[in-house]
């Protein structure tokens, strides 16, 4: 199976267990990987027979910015959801959800999600 990847979406969203992330916010970065059968696309050129990561992007874009979840577990499953029900043409998603700056004491690495979904 064809595979589309989308690495690189930031966005500042509002998720977070504690209160201040709520309320201040913070960075998250999202890697996407979508797998379609391209094959139409790479003889037709055609748009329509892809999937047109502009509105994907724009879809990871706006859930991480209007959810307000207290995990980023649940923040990763409403986009691979969202984007697996934005196409008949998705077969599988894979959703990586990064957080990049954690507010946890003596901590500065990164705490990601991954998730797979399938159709």
């Amino acid at each position: 199976m064809d595979c589309i990847h989308l690495t690189g979406i930031r966005s500042y969203g509002y998720t977070g267990y504690l209160q201040e992330e709520q309320v201040l916010g913070q960075w998250f970065e999202v890697d996407v990987r979508l797998w379609v059968d391209l094959s139409q696309a790479a003889e037709t050129d055609a748009i329509e027979n892809t999937i047109d990561y502009r509105s994907t992007i724009s879809l990871v874009q706006n859930l991480v910015k209007t959810s307000k979840f207290l995990l980023i577990e649940r923040l990763a499953g409403a986009i691979a959801d969202s984007i697996l029900a934005s196409s008949d043409r998705l077969v599988q998603v894979q959703v990586i959800l990064k957080k990049p700056a954690a507010p946890i004491p003596d901590f500065g690495g990164t705490i990601s999600i991954e998730l797979t979904r399938t159709k």
